[in-house]
């Protein structure tokens, strides 16, 4: 038996001196010897089955009872005292707030004498699993906890939390910190993001995985209870005006003020909704960038809500051209209009501004049987066509190409 470990047994049976009438609760176990009672100090100890000496990897639990630059002293009870030292001190308390004289805190038994004779304990090791620990209650309680952003990169935004390092991916960003690039350019992309280093923002703990190593925050999930609260106040039919705070190839996003906030200043009070290219405006649209720009003021209709999720319609504010164009076309009638676009299914033809039509390929191949359509048809030319079928309701017509002389005078392109 080594002189520390000779040192702890001799204060355990200090202690058990000390016990004039031990209780021997039901988790105690006494060990009963053929009628024989063994009343001596390690008899009493072996009888009382609640104490025993620590080994190597146990977590014990201690009070801080000296601080000093390069060493932490804990009182561990009857086991004696233990030490922390060195890169312990520093990685340990960086996990939680800084220790005082008198804190219990949990430490890792590494030794049971060291070079010096002493117990040595890692705090460090103990604090890692109790911050997983935390790190799961904080994720299953949902709790929305202040972070300060350490890095990004163009993937997202590096945090920490209870000294483990996370990541904020940008998929997760409120609207208010989502970075809107047009072009998706990840450089400016990264700029954006590096401006909100040294921030602090809300967020809550979505994925936590500790054999991994792995931390995920949102602080999408974190605003979501104040934006279902602020939307509530929202129903489908109300008409908001806004900002465009970005376009995509699928739509513009647009921010705005709700009612109840309507003469708010703070960034963070607005809302974000989506128009769908589909709801642009009334005519076909292959490229949102034509319609609208990044900071342009517009209305808009709501035309959904689910959940946190808006749904916008400009051309709702607009008149349906298709509910008067009875009054400009008939069925049978032959008009000119200019392709669009040419798809393997057909092309697209606009008799004017707003109203298209679909000539389909089938109906091509009975006037050009033996002929390709990208063999008679160019985007951006206009052609005569005959008017199949009007569906005002579902916004389609059907048109078939006309030969060239076979009719002597076409409407003029409108």
């Amino acid at each position: 038996m080594s002189s520390n470990q000779q040192d702890i047994f001799n204060k355990l049976v200090e202690e058990v001196d000390k016990i004039k009438e031990p209780e021997i609760t039901s988790a105690a176990t006494p060990v009963a010897v053929a009628d024989q009672v063994d009343d001596s100090p390690m008899g009493q100890l072996l009888a009382i089955n609640t104490i025993r000496i620590p080994e190597v990897g146990d977590v014990v639990h201690g009070t801080v009872i000296d601080i000093a630059s390069s060493q932490i002293l804990l009182d561990l009870g009857p086991v004696g005292t233990g030490v922390v030292i060195g890169k312990e001190i520093k990685d340990g308390t960086r996990m939680h707030n800084k220790l005082r004289v008198g804190d219990v805190v949990s430490a890792t038994l590494t030794s049971l004498e060291n070079e010096d004779g002493n117990i040595e304990l890692s705090i460090r090791e103990a604090s890692y699993e109790k911050s997983w620990d935390d790190l799961e209650s904080k994720r299953d309680l949902q709790e929305t906890l202040g972070i300060k952003i350490l890095d990004a990169n163009k993937g997202g935004l590096m945090v920490e939390l209870n000294g483990i390092t996370g990541f904020l991916p940008v998929s997760q960003l409120s609207n208010e910190h989502y970075p809107r690039v047009e072009d998706g350019d990840k450089t400016k992309i990264l700029a954006l993001l590096k401006k909100l280093v040294s921030q602090e923002l809300s967020v809550r703990v979505i994925d936590v995985d500790r054999a991994a190593e792995k931390l995920i925050v949102s602080e999408k999930a974190a605003v979501s209870d104040r934006d279902r609260k602020a939307i509530s106040q929202l129903k489908p039919g109300d008409v908001i005006e806004g900002e465009v705070s970005g376009v995509v190839d699928f739509g513009a996003f647009v921010k705005f003020f709700p009612p109840a906030l309507k003469d708010s200043t703070n960034e963070a009070d607005r809302l974000e909704g989506l128009v769908h290219i589909s709801e642009l405006a009334w005519q076909l649209i292959d490229d949102p960038r034509k319609i609208v720009k990044t900071g342009d003021k517009i209305g808009a209709q709501i035309i959904g809500i689910d959940d946190t999720r808006i749904s916008l319609s400009m051309k709702a504010l607009k008149k349906d051209p298709w509910t008067e164009i009875g009054d400009k076309y008939k069925v049978g009638e032959i008009v000119s209009g200019k392709v669009d676009k040419i798809n393997p299914f057909g092309a697209f033809v606009y008799l004017d501004e707003n109203i298209h039509g679909l000539a389909h390929v089938s109906e091509f191949r009975e006037v050009y049987p033996d002929k390709r359509i990208e063999e008679v048809l160019r985007s951006g030319e206009a052609y005569n066509w005959k008017i199949l079928s009007i569906e005002p309701r579902e916004h389609r017509m059907g048109l078939m190409i006309v030969k060239d002389g076979e009719t002597k005078e076409a409407k003029k392109e409108k």
